[in-house]
């Protein structure tokens, strides 16, 4: 009985171990993830003189739709679905992106951006 107990109380130790863990490296990767967003929404702001309201909006949207690209080129799943999968969820992007700035700044934005979704396919496109 004392052993059963034993082998339990370190289980479940194990596994408290593990949860912390997970959820430490979770917030680390968060975290991360949103310094390099604020750093790339500044930017945005800069190049196409958005407002604090319209910056703040594209942080939430560029984290949003990074974690989805993330899960999509993380799965397992084949070369094509996921270029597939990626330009849709491409094409929803800039939808929410174009409702929050003006014709002109989409207009840039876009144009900038154009030749973005080709080096981040090449990597896909490899494996």
């Amino acid at each position: 009985m004392k052993n059963k107990l034993l082998l339990i109380s370190m289980a479940g130790m194990m596994v408290a171990g593990f949860v912390y863990s997970q959820i430490y490296f979770h917030q680390q990767r968060r975290r991360d993830l949103k310094e390099i967003v604020q750093e790339i929404a500044l930017t945005w702001q800069e190049k196409l003189h958005l407002s604090v309201i319209q910056t703040l909006q594209l942080e939430g949207i560029i984290i949003s739709y990074t974690l989805r690209k993330n899960e999509i080129i993380t799965a397992n799943i084949p070369r094509q679905s996921k270029i597939k999968r990626l330009q849709i969820v491409q094409a929803r992007e800039h939808q929410i992106i174009k409702k929050i700035m003006n014709e002109d700044q989409f207009a840039a934005y876009a144009g900038i951006n154009r030749n973005i979704p080709d080096v981040t396919l090449d990597p896909i496109t490899e494996r």
